[in-house]
């Protein structure tokens, strides 16, 4: 077995806890809320503006072994520059004031999950940084385009608002290969630990940010 088969394997338990969130079940029933939307991009927006710091905070930490992964993460930072102006496009598009979202503060949820990758990286081992990769990566592959679709249609939203959800769906299709790829290239038994230690941690928090978002007035009630 391969680690990447391994990690989907040891970090399972969290993923589903995260993939059936009341707020996830409702809207694949058609039950969204503009609310809730705006709620998901909001938080969004306070961890995707982090990842390409945190790309290159591990990148500038990793030993001379793993020359290979550093050029790996100079792909991710070129793919994933400017992506949280994407979602403050989205917002705008919503009727939200953006600068309000930019100067916000994020979800305590969130604020612990971005504050740990950094810690993870700067005082842990770096290679935990990957265990976010395998959340938010896997995430979108598994609900973002067949989300998008219904929030959607059901909210009646234009291109302009979806752009997140829609680009992030097609594109992670391909980075998930990729990661598969790198991960299976990592052989060092305590560098594999440190990505499903974080892998599991970071499922847990960013779960919980599902946990927190409002559900749509039918199923609050």
């Amino acid at each position: 077995m391969g680690f990447f088969q391994r990690l989907q394997q040891e970090t399972q338990p969290l993923r589903e806890r995260l993939l059936n969130a009341p707020v996830i079940r409702a809207c694949a029933r058609g039950e969204v809320s503009l609310d809730t939307y705006i709620a998901f991009l909001t938080q969004a927006y306070h961890h995707v503006r982090h990842t390409v710091p945190l790309l290159m905070a591990c990148g500038g930490r990793l030993g001379p072994e793993y020359e290979w992964l550093r050029e790996a993460i100079a792909e991710y930072i070129e793919e994933e520059l400017g992506h949280q102006e994407w979602i403050l496009s989205d917002l705008a598009a919503c009727g939200v004031d953006p600068d309000s979202v930019r100067n916000g503060q994020p979800s305590l949820s969130i604020e612990l999950m971005v504050s740990y990758l950094y810690d993870c990286i700067q005082r842990g081992n770096p290679l935990g940084f990957f265990g976010m990769v395998q959340v938010l990566e896997g995430t979108s592959v598994s609900i973002a385009t067949p989300l998008a679709k219904i929030i959607q249609q059901c909210l009646g939203l234009p291109d302009s608002a979806m752009r997140y959800l829609t680009s992030h769906g097609e594109l992670d299709q391909d980075h998930i290969r990729f990661f598969e790829g790198l991960m299976d290239r990592v052989d060092g038994v305590e560098d594999q630990r440190a990505i499903i230690h974080s892998a599991n941690v970071v499922y847990r928090l960013y779960g919980d940010m599902f946990m927190e978002l409002p559900l749509p007035r039918t199923q609050a009630a």
